[in-house]
């Protein structure tokens, strides 16, 4: 019980000091500290994500901060991107799952440390949650991006159970033209109807095999990481984000490393 409240006080204080990057550390501590199978732990951390982005979607959602015509335009084909993912994953093994998740995360790492070489600028706490990137004037062509990219992050979501927050913010900004606050926003809704169509097609294939979800472990996490998101947010303002961001850039890494190593020679 100690290893599932402090695991999910980790995920929720990331998720509240970066914005994203705390679900990455969801599969490792269920597979690793807990050890739930790959396939289970994919899905549960689908529903955690899902249930911690949904709670933190509501302070957005009462400054209006949610653009809910890029919800549709990036949101509805990465629906269709997670079910497709979810759907390839059930002809996967856990192990190969476990190695795109190891992968994944020095993807994730790559973007967040290179993020945080940007030079610093006064923001809104809420807009630490991913680089400063400059959105790109609209065009045919980004206006083409906007739903590939979505479909894209959606087959990641659906085969490793990441909610790619990482992925979509950065997205929203340079492809959609979003502010930073706005673009936070918006991803938080994306991130929580992927989590759900893929933990719906996840939960179908694992009802098919003799493994089963532990909906306690599901909801323990989605209320401690709750807590911990807030505690993160509110730390925010105390740390810099910049170098917080490389601090976990480098810890992803190591995770990254440890989660391919670990599949390669003990899978």
């Amino acid at each position: 019980m100690l290893v599932t409240v402090l695991g999910a006080t980790a995920i929720g204080i990331t998720l509240g000091l970066l914005g994203s990057g705390g679900s990455i550390l969801t599969i490792p501590i269920l597979v690793y500290l807990l050890g739930h199978d790959g396939k289970v732990a994919i899905a549960e951390s689908l529903a955690i994500v899902g249930g911690i982005a949904s709670v933190g979607v509501i302070p957005f959602a009462r400054v209006r901060l949610i653009a809910w015509r890029k919800v549709l335009s990036f949101g509805l084909p990465g629906v269709v991107g997670t079910y497709l993912g979810a759907q390839r994953a059930a002809t996967l093994s856990g192990t190969t799952q476990l190695l795109i998740f190891g992968s994944v995360m020095l993807v994730a790492a790559g973007m967040m440390f290179f993020g945080s070489r940007r030079p610093k600028s006064p923001v809104p706490s809420e807009a630490t949650e991913a680089p400063r990137l400059e959105p790109r004037s609209r065009s045919v062509w980004t206006t083409f991006l906007e739903p590939i990219e979505g479909l894209g992050v959606g087959v990641i979501t659906g085969i490793v159970g990441v909610g790619g927050g990482f992925l979509i913010v950065p997205a929203l900004v340079l492809l959609g033209g979003l502010d930073m606050r706005k673009a936070v926003g918006t991803s938080l809704v994306i991130i929580v109807i992927n989590s759900v169509a893929g933990f719906a097609k996840h939960y179908q294939t694992i009802q098919q095999s003799e493994s089963s979800i532990d909906p306690l472990t599901i909801a323990t996490f989605i209320g401690i990481g709750v807590i911990g998101m807030w505690i993160g947010k509110s730390l925010n303002n105390r740390l810099d984000p910049s170098l917080l961001r490389k601090g976990f850039a480098f810890f992803l890494v190591a995770m990254g490393v440890l989660v391919l190593v670990r599949e390669t020679v003990f899978g």
